[in-house]
């Protein structure tokens, strides 16, 4: 896989076949944005019970789990009031697309757009498929037109997510203590499925017994289909398990994706956590992780504003603005882009807590974009002493980074060295990566990005050390630059 120029005038065709499917090119368009926005919203928004309630669907159902006690104390009954009671709640009275793209804009995202379908199985487009669809239930809106149509008018990339290969297993539909197993809602809760569907080996969801139908593949490769031909996403996303699904599902599901967009003429891109796809077929997605170092293709780390939950729940904290922006810039500095999730309440509002977040990370991307936006990994991605955990949903073990910790990037010929923190001690930073003996150019100048004037600097066998001005430019982190003869 390559990285492709925008506006490429060569259409390509593709078939549905592994090797057919790694002519794909991630377009500069993504490898320059950096930041993007979704948001997990649906009637799981409503359910105002404990963390994770974007899980709320399943773990309801699961005897003992945190939600399953919630629910039978506020609700009573799983058989009088299951999942599908709360699509009513689910009203989005203060829903305001052009809002949300607004705040989009001011947060610096170039990307963004809402979950189409996540594993409870409740479309959030019209769709011709299921009558269990925002359009028709609940805020009988069409969110994904609206929020394609804002979203775009702001000159932003468009994006949509797909969670809805989950759904195999999601709910006990052959469990009759529950309303699961009425015929009536199998569209919403999916076909009578064992309990062991969802995985039977300890609580492991990519290894389900039985494996899922051809119906129910067929289901889920439609509704994709019909979300890229209604709509055209620029960018579509995919959680994982979809390794479940035989492989000629996926294929389809790529290649019809890839040449819809190439007869639109769109710079498109596919997101996917490994195992799901060969690498080079789309592009590679973490999730509340990241790379240990420079990864050689543009990739995405998907994480969410909280650490609890990826929805709306009465309990929900946040990360700090100080947490995502250093991850943010650690992930930049590896030749990643960052998806952050939003979690709007069932009312369409998006909480003030979410919304200051978001504006200061655009307060200091518009001070500091020039070393985010369009930029590249430089030699190394940085230094200091802190070494997050890499692998699935590591991020949760993590305790963020400290003010010692460096990181690079370059662009238009200038070196940027990013500092997590201001020095603790003194007025001078020292980076040891930029040493007389480490690294072999001639420095003209530095900078701080959003200060006039150049600053005072020497180098040494241990370090480049930069005497930094009284007034900082901003907060969160702080930026030099170095032009090099």
């Amino acid at each position: 896989m390559t990285t492709s120029p925008a506006n490429n005038t060569d259409k390509k065709n593709f078939e549905a076949n592994w090797e057919s499917l790694k002519a794909y090119e991630c377009p500069t368009w993504f490898h320059d944005a950096k930041f993007g926005i979704y948001a997990h919203w649906g009637p799981y928004s409503a359910v105002g019970g404990p963390e994770n309630t974007d899980w709320y669907s399943r773990n309801m159902y699961r005897d003992g789990s945190p939600q399953n006690k919630y629910h039978l104390k506020t609700f009573g009954s799983l058989k009088e009031y299951g999942y599908k009671e709360f699509i009513p709640n689910f009203g989005a009275e203060n829903f305001d697309a052009e809002e949300w793209a607004d705040l989009f804009v001011e947060s610096g995202a170039k990307f963004a757009g809402p979950v189409a379908e996540h594993a409870d199985g409740f479309a959030m487009w019209d769709s011709e498929l299921t009558k269990w669809n925002s359009a028709q239930m609940g805020p009988k809106r069409d969110v994904v037109a609206e929020m394609e149509k804002a979203i775009r008018s702001r000159g932003l990339k468009y994006m949509t997510s797909f969670h809805h290969h989950w759904k195999w297993g999601w709910y006990p539909t052959m469990d009759d203590n529950t309303d699961t197993t009425d015929p009536e809602l199998e569209g919403l809760y999916g076909p009578p499925v064992p309990k062991t569907g969802f995985g039977i080996v300890g609580y492991d969801p990519m290894r389900p017994k039985p494996m899922p139908t051809e119906g129910f593949a067929q289901e889920w490769l439609d509704k994709v289909k019909e979300v890229v031909e209604g709509y055209s996403p620029d960018l579509i996303w995919f959680d994982n398990r979809m390794q479940i699904l035989p492989e000629r599902y996926l294929q389809e599901m790529a290649a019809h994706f890839y040449n819809h967009s190439e007869e639109k003429g769109l710079d498109y891109v596919l997101t996917f956590k490994r195992p799901d796809m060969p690498l080079g077929t789309g592009t590679v997605d973490l999730e509340r992780n990241r790379m240990p170092d420079i990864y050689p293709e543009p990739w995405l780390t998907d994480s969410s504003i909280s650490p609890d939950t990826w929805s709306f729940s009465n309990d929900i904290s946040y990360y700090s603005t100080d947490r995502i922006l250093h991850d943010f810039i650690d992930i930049v500095s590896k030749n990643g882009n960052l998806l952050l999730n939003l979690a709007p309440a069932a009312d369409g509002t998006i909480p003030e807590e979410q919304k200051t977040i978001l504006r200061e990370m655009g307060t200091w991307l518009k001070i500091n974009g020039e070393a985010i936006y369009g930029s590249r990994p430089w030699l190394r991605f940085g230094e200091g002493p802190t070494e997050p955990p890499v692998g699935h949903l590591a991020d949760l073990d993590f305790e963020g980074f400290c003010s010692e910790d460096i990181r690079f990037t370059t662009n238009d010929g200038k070196l940027y060295a990013i500092a997590f923190g201001w020095p603790e001690k003194g007025d001078t930073i020292k980076i040891k990566s930029l040493s007389q003996i480490e690294w072999n150019e001639t420095i003209e100048r530095i900078e701080l990005v959003g200060c006039d004037g150049e600053l005072q600097f020497d180098r040494d066998d241990e370090s480049l050390n930069v005497k930094l001005p009284p007034e900082r430019p901003c907060k969160h982190a702080y930026v030099l630059r170095l032009s090099i003869l």
